[in-house]
């Protein structure tokens, strides 16, 4: 069960290799979280953000996960629901794509979609429904600032997290009054591996930052969460502009 300040005791990660992730599991272990099960494609980099979980002193176990696999996961999720409560499902996985590349090869745009929207929705359900027959618990859903208003630079992705930010809006509505809390994540550009040599925006962020918005988030029982909190604003006057006039920025 959570602790009195909101906090799981007990974290299962949905793309146990994302660096927002991880930021966010250390931080929880640090605060009052004692298990954490990492779930993604068994790798040396699956066991290397165990180890050092567990060098923070938390239980850690890690579980093979395919996003791409949405017929295998009642059954691998089931497997760790089966072990005990789980407090906190944290769906972070996620690939950014090639904007010019995927526009000229529809197949991996595809691929795109279907790790960041179709394999989203079939692990948010199949997590929730696991959520609302132990009667508690909280689903944070890493979405993006990108699903606000689709950009020249990157609409392929940004549609994809479009289809996941409306999802999850929808499931937390769904879920409300069942003891099961949904909040969404919507982080601006964030700097790590996954975006090095990519330019730089304006109120770029951290994993350490929005791993922090995330416990805010959860100690408040927000619904929604900006990282920065200022893109809130941005973003507002942004997908209020005209067609005509949003085309000129260079976004």
């Amino acid at each position: 069960m959570k602790d009195a300040f909101g906090l799981p005791r007990s974290l299962l990660v949905l793309g146990g290799t994302s660096e927002i992730a991880l930021a966010t599991a250390r931080r929880l272990v640090m605060r009052r979280t004692r298990t954490v099960w990492l779930a993604g494609r068994p790798s040396p980099a699956l066991e290397k953000a165990a180890d050092g979980l567990r060098a923070q002193g938390a239980r850690v176990h890690t579980v093979a996960f395919d996003a791409l696999d949405p017929g295998s996961h009642e059954t691998v999720l089931g497997k760790v629901f089966a072990e005990g409560d789980i407090d906190m499902v944290l769906l972070a996985f996620g690939i950014l794509g090639d904007q010019a590349h995927d526009e000229r090869e529809p197949v991996s745009a595809v691929r795109v979609a279907q790790t960041n929207y179709t394999g989203a929705v079939s692990a948010g359900l199949v997590g929730a429904r696991a959520l609302q027959s132990q009667g508690h618990g909280s689903l944070v859903v890493l979405s993006s600032v990108a699903a606000e208003r689709a950009c020249r630079s990157n609409f392929i992705y940004g549609s994809s997290k479009a289809g996941l930010d409306t999802f999850a809006q929808g499931l937390g509505d769904a879920l409300h009054g069942t003891g099961v809390h949904v909040m969404v994540v919507r982080p601006g550009f964030v700097r790590s591996h996954k975006t090095s040599g990519l330019a730089e925006p304006p109120l770029a962020t951290t994993p350490e930052a929005v791993a922090t918005a995330v416990e805010l988030g959860l100690r408040r029982r927000s619904e929604t969460v900006w990282v920065p909190g200022a893109l809130r604003v941005v973003t507002a006057a942004l997908r209020h502009l005209p067609r005509q006039v949003f085309r000129r920025i260079p976004l």
